[in-house]
């Protein structure tokens, strides 16, 4: 009666080691990765100081080709225009690759409006959201490899502009891999 209480646990302890490998083996096929960042005036260029804050959160699904996102900003200064990612190292600025939302009307057709006192916008990014502003730095529209492959090296930036700042009053370098959900910048 022993050997087979001691083959049923041995059994079930089996069991569930490979339950646990095969859903990890099953994330790491999927190419699913997370990015949470928390925006500030700090991270701008030039770094201003605002009451402003955010949050963002992108979940990229490299077999699927698409990165869901969820942005959440408040205590700006100034009225939110627009939101977008950025293609450019953490020193410069650059040029933008997706839009989230805009109230200038200048992003591509179904562009989500921004909440100007703040709030939440989400998303799902696919190559056909990756625009032509960042081709001459060798992401052309819809190159969601290249896209992401920026991300990994922390070559990209999300921010929110705003009426007050229109260059942007708060950013994140967007950094692959971070989780770090209580990260100050």
């Amino acid at each position: 009666m022993k050997t087979l209480r001691f083959r049923l646990a041995a059994t079930v302890g089996v069991v569930a080691v490979l339950a646990v490998v095969i859903v990890a083996i099953a994330a790491a096929t999927r190419g699913g990765h997370g990015i949470k960042e928390k925006l500030t005036g700090y991270q701008e260029n030039p770094a201003l100081s605002t009451t402003g804050h955010g949050k963002f959160r992108l979940t990229i699904d490299r077999k699927a080709q698409e990165m869901r996102y969820e942005l959440t900003y408040g205590g700006l200064e100034s009225p939110a225009t627009q939101s977008h990612i950025h293609f450019e190292k953490k020193t410069n600025n650059g040029a933008i690759v997706v839009f989230l939302c805009s109230n200038l009307g200048n992003g591509p057709p179904g562009t989500q409006a921004c909440p100007p006192n703040g709030g939440t916008i989400s998303g799902t990014i696919r190559p056909a959201n990756i625009g032509a502003g960042a081709a001459g730095q060798g992401i052309a529209a819809g190159e969601f490899d290249e896209f992401l492959q920026a991300i990994k090296v922390g070559a990209t930036y999300v921010n929110v502009h705003t009426t007050g700042y229109p260059g942007g009053e708060i950013r994140a370098q967007l950094v692959r891999g971070n989780h770090d959900k209580d990260k100050h910048h």
